[in-house]
Formats: C-alpha cells, structure tokens, sequence
C-alpha cells in the first residue's frame, strides 16, 4: 500500500491510496494522517479509487481519523471507493458519520461541513 500525501493551497490535504488496505499497511495511512494532523491540518480527503482491499483495521483507522479532525475542528472525507467498498463502508455504519463522495472533486468542493 502506497500513500501519496498533497498538502493543497487551501488547507486541505489530499491523500491518495493505493493497494490493499490491511493489518500489515493500515498503520502506514494512519501515521500519515498523524502527520497532518500534527501540522495542524486537520481538513483530510482520501481518495480510495486505488484501493484494492480494505480490512477492519483499514475501517477502524477512517474511524479513528475521523475522530481525531473533528475534534481539531476539521474533518475527513472519504472519495471515489470502489462499489465493493462502497458497500463495506455502508454495512459498517461508517457512512452515517464519514461523508463518502464519488469522486475527489466533489469531495474537495463539499461544503466545510460535510
């Protein structure tokens, strides 16, 4: 799993996923967002049209994301899943509390609150 991390001119930071999401790679993608986090940005977009697999450590590290930019006062969104994932994050109940996009663009054009 690879994570390309943009920190864009308007405050936001893009990061791109790549591969499978698992045990093994999860902590990658969380030591990234620790890393924006720790800069003080705390407005994240992922963008999971790479991602090839997701496990429970994958979704539980989106949770716990999630939690850390709200309580900065920012948020995370996720973008662009495939349909399979699409449907995992649905079936976890993680939709109800993450905004899921269909694409980066409509993500990054939301407005601030979701």
């Amino acid at each position: 799993m690879d994570v390309a991390v943009t920190d864009r001119a308007d405050g936001v930071v893009l990061m791109a996923v790549r591969g499978a999401l698992d045990i093994d790679t999860a902590p990658r993608l969380r030591e990234a967002m620790h890393g924006a986090l720790d800069r003080g940005r705390c407005r994240i977009v992922v963008d999971l049209g790479d991602v090839e697999f997701c496990d429970s450590v994958g979704l539980g590290t989106f949770a716990y994301s999630h939690n850390r930019c709200v309580a900065d006062g920012g948020y995370l969104r996720l973008a662009a899943p495939s349909p399979f994932l699409a449907g995992l994050l649905e079936t976890v109940g993680l939709t109800g509390r993450i905004p899921v996009h269909a694409t980066v663009s409509d993500a990054l054009a939301s407005a601030p609150g979701g």
